[in-house]
């Protein structure tokens, strides 16, 4: 038997998700570095993605593709390709369909939360969180494992009844995204910068109309663009970002401002972080575990106040803090959840 340079056995993964390219999104940067470091390390991906299927634009997320009937594509895929695990990364239609699959089956599978779908449903459309809770619950309570991006996420889905939960951190490319220096941006300063979808579910506003000194950066696109643009003509909004120019963004910054109250995580904070940049956020779920108060970051009630208060953080400090996150031990986690629940070894 070959052994892998990770020392396990190779496998191949099944990677089921309704989030990928040319999406930009937490879920689709997630997945494609896990993807990335395991095939680095020998192992094998079948991805079931958008792209191999009829779609349709998402009402308000019109990036993202949805597929239509996908149930027999998704068993024809799956079959041929014989993966040894199943992970199923979104709620979406062809999450749903890989599901129902795997139960008709009898087949182990896991999934992964990344977003708060109750909350924005509330949000959006006024459907009380219970009802969405109890939704997820449905779905995830199937899997054999669910892997959760923070401690406080799988305290706060066990109190309302999901199962089988397990911690899965994120990671961050310390190779791109570091310091590269102030020069991009010669506003005056300080600059603070919110990077991320331009829409309601981010909080954005509240970035927006934060009274703080110097000028802020919008680095991102989404639905709220147009009317925010016309709304707020002194904040520079620059659009979509990527790569080495969108690490330099980060870097040019004095402070990242992460308004958001619904994020399970926030990698983009350790990108800011990893670039030298404080974090200044609210302290609620993603934020609490991701930022050590203090040192990479503020969180405050009052997100003006923790902007300021950040001004006055070690950017060296925040540099170190982000080391010690990495894609690779990202992705042996996510194998080590996997591999107990091959279901065709």
């Amino acid at each position: 038997m070959i052994m892998q340079r990770d020392g396990t056995v190779p496998m191949k993964i099944g990677l089921i998700t309704d989030a990928w390219y040319p999406q930009v999104n937490g879920v689709v940067r997630t997945m494609s570095h896990v993807r990335d470091e395991l095939v680095d390390l020998g192992h094998e991906f079948l991805v079931v993605s958008p792209d191999q299927f009829r779609t349709f634009p998402c009402p308000r997320y019109p990036e993202i593709r949805l597929s239509v009937h996908p149930l027999r594509r998704v068993r024809q895929l799956i079959e041929e390709g014989r993966p040894d695990a199943l992970h199923i990364a979104t709620e979406g239609p062809l999450g749903l369909m890989a599901r129902r699959y795997c139960r008709r089956r009898g087949l182990p599978f896991t999934t992964s939360y990344h977003t708060q779908y109750a909350q924005y449903l509330r949000k959006y459309v006024g459907l009380p969180t219970s009802i969405g809770y109890r939704g997820l619950r449905w779905f995830h309570n199937a899997a054999a494992a669910t892997l959760v991006p923070t401690r406080s996420i799988r305290d706060e889905l066990a109190e309302r009844g999901f199962r089988n939960l397990h911690v899965w951190t994120r990671g961050v490319d310390t190779d791109l995204f570091r310091p590269y220096g102030k020069d991009l941006i010669d506003d005056p300063r300080p600059i603070f910068i919110y990077v991320g979808r331009v829409s309601r579910e981010k909080n954005i506003q509240a970035f927006l109309d934060a009274k703080l000194p110097g000028t802020k950066y919008v680095v991102g696109d989404g639905p709220e663009m147009p009317a925010l643009k016309r709304r707020h003509p002194k904040v520079r909004f620059v659009g979509f970002k990527h790569g080495e120019e969108l690490a330099r963004y980060f870097a040019a910054a004095d402070v990242f401002v992460f308004p958001s109250l619904t994020d399970t995580f926030g990698v983009v904070l350790l990108e800011a972080m990893a670039c030298g940049v404080p974090a200044a956020a609210y302290p609620v779920t993603g934020p609490i575990d991701v930022v050590e108060q203090g040192v990479s970051g503020i969180l405050d009630e009052d997100i003006e106040r923790a902007a300021v208060a950040a001004l006055d953080l070690d950017p060296e400090v925040c540099r170190n803090f982000a080391l010690e996150f990495s894609w690779r031990r990202c992705a042996e986690m996510f194998l080590e959840t996997l591999e107990p629940h091959a279901a065709w070894r």
